[in-house]
C-alpha cells in the first residue's frame, strides 16, 4: 500500500478533530469509508465535505462546474490520489480464512453496504433541504458529495477485485489507480478495455469518459429530492444496486480472464458476483 493510500486511510469519520481540518480529499474518503460504528459522524463529513464544494464551485465558476469539468478534476487531483487500495497481500491477511470467491463476496457486500448508507445519508440530507427553501442552495454541493464518495467506493472495490483475482494494474501509483479509474468509467475489466488505460486521468478523451461518468452518477442522485424517508430509502437502495450490478459485470470480466490464463478454477466453488 502506498504513502498516500495510507494517509487517506488514516483518517476515519470518527475522528471529529481531525474533520475538522481535513482537506476535500480526506473528507471523500472518510465519507466512503466503512465503518458501521461511525456511522452518525459519517454524515457529519458529509455535510462538511457538502460546505467545502459549495464554496470551491462558487470559485470555480458556473461554466467549469455545470459542465462537470470541475467535479472530474476534484476527483481525480484531490481524491484519487488518497485512495485506500489493498493489495492482494494485505486482503488475504484480512480475510484469512476465505478463499478468492469468497473474498470477493465480502468485498461486493462491503461496498454496496457502504454506498447504501451514503446515499440513504444523502437522500434524507437532501429531502429535509426540500422542506427549507432559502438552504436549498446547498443541495447540488450535497449530492456533489454523494457522488464523490461513492464513486471513490466503487473504484476501490473495482481496484481491490482486479487484485483479489491476481490481476492487478502495472506501472507506478499513478499509473495502476488511473486503470482502476478507467475500469471504473467503462464498466469493465482492464483486459476489456480497448484503450490503454495507463495516463486515463491526463487524456482529452479519457477526461471527458469519466466527467460524463461522474456527470452520469450525480444527475441519478437527483431522484434523491423527495419526501424525507422516500429520499432516504430511494438513495441507499439506489446506490447498492447500482454497486452490486457493477462489481457483478467487472467480477465476471476477471473470472474470464482467470479461466483463459490458468484452465482450471483456483478459487474454489464459484457464487454469484454480487
Amino acid at each position: 500500500m502506498n504513502a498516500e493510500a495510507r494517509s487517506g486511510e488514516s483518517l476515519r469519520p470518527g475522528d471529529e478533530k481531525t474533520l475538522r481540518g481535513a482537506s476535500t480529499g480526506e473528507l471523500v474518503v472518510a465519507v466512503a469509508a466503512s465503518d458501521e460504528q461511525n456511522r452518525k459522524t459519517q454524515r457529519r463529513a458529509l455535510g462538511r465535505l457538502a460546505v467545502g464544494l459549495a464554496a470551491r464551485a462558487r470559485a470555480a465558476g458556473v461554466t467549469s462546474v455545470a459542465g462537470g469539468r470541475w467535479l472530474a478534476d476534484v476527483f481525480t487531483e484531490d481524491v484519487v490520489p488518497r485512495l485506500p487500495i489493498r493489495d492482494a497481500h494485505t486482503l488475504s491477511l484480512h480475510y484469512p480464512d476465505l478463499n478468492i470467491e469468497e473474498r470477493a463476496q465480502a468485498l461486493i457486500r462491503t461496498a454496496s453496504a457502504t454506498t447504501t448508507t451514503v446515499g440513504a445519508a444523502g437522500g434524507a440530507a437532501a429531502a429535509v433541504k426540500t422542506t427549507a427553501p432559502p438552504l436549498l442552495l446547498t443541495s447540488p454541493a450535497l449530492l456533489t458529495a454523494e457522488t464523490l464518495a461513492v464513486a471513490t467506493v466503487e473504484v476501490k472495490l473495482l481496484a481491490e477485485l482486479h487484485e483479489n483475482y491476481g490481476f492487478p494494474a502495472r506501472g507506478g501509483t499513478l499509473q495502476r489507480t488511473s486503470a482502476y479509474v478507467a475500469s471504473w468509467v467503462h464498466r469493465r475489466g482492464l483486459d476489456h478495455l480497448d484503450e490503454d488505460p495507463f495516463g486515463a486521468t491526463v487524456s482529452v478523451a479519457a477526461r471527458t469518459a469519466l466527467r460524463n461518468r461522474l456527470m452520469k452518477l450525480l444527475g441519478r442522485h437527483l431522484s434523491t429530492f423527495g419526501p424525507y424517508l422516500t429520499g432516504a430509502v430511494a438513495g441507499g437502495a439506489i446506490n447498492r444496486a447500482s454497486t452490486r450490478k457493477l462489481a457483478e459485470v467487472v467480477c465476471t470480466d476477471l473470472r474470464g480472464l482467470q479461466d483463459s490464463t490458468t484452465g482450471v478454477d483456483i478459487g474454489g466453488t464459484r457464487l454469484p458476483c454480487g
